[in-house]
């Protein structure tokens, strides 16, 4: 449930960006926060394809998860995911993570279910510079 009241199950919203080619994982978040986010992994051998296809060749996710070329692909399947859900509901902001989540980080079970409290404690740092920067 957001600050607002909103109530959103994230399943949904993750599995429809899941659904990208690009993106591996998605947790969204919001939980007593102003707005929905997500945290979004990248897929290592799409990866590796579109980097073919990009011209950006031997460069790793952890130094494009910045780049405009890759945050435009992972919007386009934030803006699909969001078409799904009101505008309360909607995804406004995502950070591309450094590295795929994993079962050794004890972040996903060993059937590959996502371990929210360990994923949202690993990365509070990041989750709060979406909620406390512009």
């Amino acid at each position: 449930m957001t600050a607002a009241g909103k109530n959103v199950a994230p399943a949904p919203l993750e599995d429809r960006l899941r659904a990208h080619e690009l993106i591996s994982q998605a947790i969204v978040i919001g939980d007593a926060r102003p707005f929905i986010a997500a945290l979004v992994t990248i897929d290592e051998s799409a990866f590796e394809q579109w980097a073919v296809e990009h011209g950006q060749v031997g460069d790793r996710i952890a130094d494009l998860r910045d780049a405009e070329e890759l945050r435009s692909a992972i919007q386009s399947a934030v803006d699909e995911a969001n078409r799904s859900v009101s505008r309360p509901q909607s995804i406004r902001k995502f950070v591309i993570l450094p590295r795929d989540l994993t079962i050794e980080a004890d972040e996903l079970t060993p059937t590959l279910k996502l371990r929210r409290a360990i994923v949202e404690k690993s990365y509070a740092d990041v989750i709060d510079s979406i909620y406390f920067t512009d």
